[in-house]
């Protein structure tokens, strides 16, 4: 067994056992090894942007870490934004990056670079590989670190001659490191029932492992028990929403309506979040959202329980009985007529079938249309996180090896699209269930409203031009058909609505190229 071998047999055995891949001539044994050993699945990903985005999404659904294979410094720098994305995400993932055998480092190579450096700013562990005898021992940690709560981002590199030397002795792992999330402290919980019983208005903002599951349940409980009002960040990992389940107010992505969204509250109560933040500073717009006087309280830290503080919390409120609203199932009518937020909105909340994925980078038309869709079939939510861009469909590729038995819709505007469009090609190669929305308005119109907002003043035609992606339009339909994924355009709210019932009726990856 050689040192390649030794590593992906020991992902495997701690629960790895996916590889989402774009290899180069110095993984060329990591690579024979995962080819040669059949508990690991091989994805490959025409953009290393993809690898780590799909990573991320596997981790939303699964809540156990993938790993990726880079080509040394610059396939980890291409594949950095979504790894960002995924840690404000919470994600874990386990980076393995190429990188020259020990005795050829010395010449300075043309694709030399400091991966250590590059790889610290965005991951919690890093290391780099010595020893074939040794790289069991940093795999299982590896594993052990991405698999922490909250996930964490791992970054183990790989020289060339530690892949082919052969493996002396048996493999030496680590002691396990016990995962158990952290226990509340019980003054704060007691602080919080103190503060929720006051009377005074409350929102309790939840975020990661508290917007699904017994813990939002159990969130739900202590909304119903005590009044205060159940709300998530704009951005959330992972939501799990429609009908019949406990209901979140979203806090509005621009400043002056989050503001006016909180103002009447006393009390901001954080579960495994922080208090809101606008996501940009603007001229004569505040940071912090929170009108002046607020109280912020932590309820749950980030690497703390969420389902054992809302049991903590209803026992201390004596509220083990209460019952959770949830939300009604609401019967939206097919829509008809031009395409808009809202008509897009009914279309999607009368087409999404029962537990489906909806992984959301609409960026422009999401933003007014999500609201719309609460009442719809139970289905997740994902968003992103970090803020990078083109971070859906890679997240959609992941989540749809995640969950195959669920149909994916990946809503993304056509600016963001372009940035890991390759994404299409893995779907079709491995046979995914996504169904890609394409909302094209041929400009990156959120760029638009920003300017505005920014006070930059009335934009130029110069100006302008650098907004708009029109000139050349991009052939949605055509950029689909090379990629092996049927596609169809959409123009009316009724062929749009048509079009998503027409995705799931078959299996596989398809595009639907809604015209505005």
């Amino acid at each position: 067994m050689n040192g390649a071998e030794s590593l992906v047999a020991t992902l495997v055995d701690q629960g790895v056992d996916i590889c989402f891949a774009n290899p180069g001539t110095s993984e060329m044994h990591f690579l024979a090894a995962l080819g040669n050993n059949p508990k690991m699945r091989s994805v490959l990903c025409l953009f290393e942007g993809v690898a780590t985005g799909a990573a991320d999404g596997w981790y939303r659904m699964k809540d156990k870490p993938a790993s990726t294979l880079l080509h040394l410094g610059p396939g980890l720098a291409n594949g950095l934004a979504n790894i960002h994305n995924a840690k404000r995400a919470s994600s874990g993932m386990v980076n393995v990056v190429g990188e020259h055998s020990v005795s050829h480092l010395k010449y300075d190579p043309p694709l030399t670079s400091d991966i250590e450096g590059l790889a610290r700013p965005l991951s919690h562990w890093v290391r780099r590989a010595e020893s074939s005898n040794a790289i069991a021992w940093d795999a299982a940690q590896a594993v052990a670190r991405a698999s922490e709560h909250p996930g964490q981002i791992a970054t183990l590199i790989l020289p060339g001659d530690i892949s082919w030397q052969q493996v002396t002795g048996a493999p030496v792992l680590p002691p396990p490191i016990a995962t158990t999330r952290k226990t509340p402290s019980a003054a704060r919980v007691e602080h919080i029932a103190r503060v929720l019983r006051s009377g005074e208005p409350a929102l309790i903002i939840l975020a990661n492992n508290a917007t699904r599951g017994a813990a939002l349940e159990k969130a739900g409980r202590v909304a119903a028990a005590t009044g205060a009002q159940l709300g998530s960040q704009f951005f959330s990992a992972r939501i799990e929403r429609g009908a019949g389940r406990v209901p979140m107010a979203r806090i509005p992505y621009a400043v002056a309506q989050a503001t006016a969204f909180l103002n009447g509250f006393r009390h901001i109560v954080t579960v495994e979040t922080r208090e809101p933040v606008a996501f940009f500073a603007y001229p004569d717009k505040p940071s912090l959202l929170k009108t002046e006087g607020t109280l912020v309280h932590a309820l749950v830290e980030a690497d703390e329980d969420s389902e054992l503080a809302f049991d903590m919390l209803l026992q201390a409120l004596g509220a083990d009985g209460a019952t959770p609203r949830v939300q009604p199932r609401i019967e939206t009518p097919v829509p008809a007529g031009a395409l808009n937020p809202t008509s897009i909105a009914h279309a999607l909340a009368a087409a999404l079938p029962e537990h489906c994925i909806v992984v959301d980078e609409s960026l422009t038309t999401g933003r007014e249309s999500m609201s719309l869709t609460m009442g719809a079939l139970p289905h997740d939510l994902i968003n992103n996180m970090g803020g990078s861009i083109g971070y859906a469909t890679p997240v959609a590729t992941g989540a749809a090896l995640a969950c195959p038995d669920r149909r994916v819709f990946c809503m993304v505007g056509d600016g963001s699209a372009m940035y890991t469009i390759q994404s299409l090609w893995t779907q079709a190669r491995e046979g995914l269930n996504v169904t890609t929305i394409i909302f094209a308005n041929n400009s990156y119109a959120i760029l638009k409203a920003e300017y505005a907002n920014m006070g930059a003043g009335t934009p130029g035609e110069r100006a302008l031009s650098m907004i708009d992606i029109d000139k050349p339009r991009i052939d949605w339909l055509a950029m689909a058909k090379s990629m092996g994924v049927p596609a169809a355009a959409a123009d009316t709210a009724e062929s749009f609505h048509k079009a998503m019932l027409d995705s799931v009726r078959e299996p596989g990856p398809c595009l639907i190229e809604v015209q505005l």
